[in-house]
């Protein structure tokens, strides 16, 4: 691990590190108010996408101080992409989000050929994602997060609990966090799954579901917060209008299979793109409140 650098982001550092897989990632860490008069150790929210999100999530770490809200003080850890490969960002996280396996969908290449047919995207560009598509590598992501980046994380001069940490993605990031919550990966203890892109019908993350083992008396199993936009179920896009339904499908497994009480849901009034604070904001008010 590089020495930190002051970011561009208050109470923000920036580190890069090179993962056992070859791969490169930035990480941005955001300590919250008051964590320089304090000497109690706590949670890590790890939120994916960190090229795109830490800009609108990292700023709603001061939610912490707001007295009409009950968040727990954490540490945010924002996940994405360095040097050359920060501008791919939208692309790579294909390999590292998506489910090794996943069906690509003809809902897919549709949405791909619509964008390069008005311009939004050039035909190598689409060849590029797809590329991405075609061989991806969620377990690996998933082992970096959880035997790579945790343990120096939890060693290193931030004062890190030894529990209550939580994972974060929105869109393709909400597919690796459901992903994720359905493999029980340590050392998360929630999970916010925000538009996960559960783009088809067929789905790797519906086997999953079905293999869920029964839940124990007095177990404790992660909590899983869940959220959809308002515009994605009924608006004019058949992509998002598909992955609601496809998660919708998964909620009703999930109750199928008795675990109601580890889920929690939220229809949002955003866009898919306009969704992504909200509903980071709905999962700190759901699954981290003091």
């Amino acid at each position: 691990m590089s020495a930190m650098l002051h970011g561009c982001f208050a109470d923000t550092e920036y580190f890069e590190i090179t993962a056992k897989s070859g791969y490169s990632y930035g990480i941005w860490v955001t300590t919250p108010p008051g964590y320089a008069d304090s000497t109690d150790p706590l949670p890590l929210i790890y939120v994916m996408d960190g090229n795109w999100a830490v800009g609108l999530t990292a700023p709603l770490i001061v939610t912490q101080a707001d007295p009409y809200l009950t968040i727990a003080p954490y540490i945010q850890v924002s996940v994405g992409y360095a040097g050359e490969e920060a501008a791919n960002w939208a692309r790579l996280r294909n390999r590292d989000l998506v489910p090794p396996g996943e069906p690509v969908g003809d809902e897919m290449t549709a949405t791909l050929a619509a964008a390069r047919d008005s311009g939004a995207m050039t035909q190598e560009y689409v060849d590029a994602y797809l590329e991405e598509l075609a061989d991806t590598h969620a377990d690996v992501f998933l082992d970096f997060l959880t035997n790579e980046l945790h343990p120096r994380l939890y060693s290193s001069e931030l004062r890190v609990s030894e529990s209550g940490h939580g994972l974060f993605g929105y869109s393709y990031g909400g597919l690796f966090a459901l992903y994720a919550w359905l493999r029980d990966a340590p050392p998360f203890a929630t999970f916010g799954a925000g538009s996960p892109g559960v783009v088809n019908a067929d789905s790797q993350i519906h086997t999953l579901v079905e293999a869920l083992p029964e839940r124990g008396v007095g177990s404790v199993v992660p909590q899983l917060h869940v959220t959809l936009n308002e515009a994605e179920l009924t608006g004019p896009i058949p992509i998002y209008r598909g992955l609601s339904r496809n998660v919708l499908a998964v909620v009703e497994q999930l109750h199928g299979k008795g675990r109601s009480q580890d889920v929690s849901t939220a229809l949002l009034h955003e866009t898919h793109v306009t969704g992504l604070q909200a509903s980071f904001l709905s999962y700190l008010k759901s699954c981290h409140a003091r």
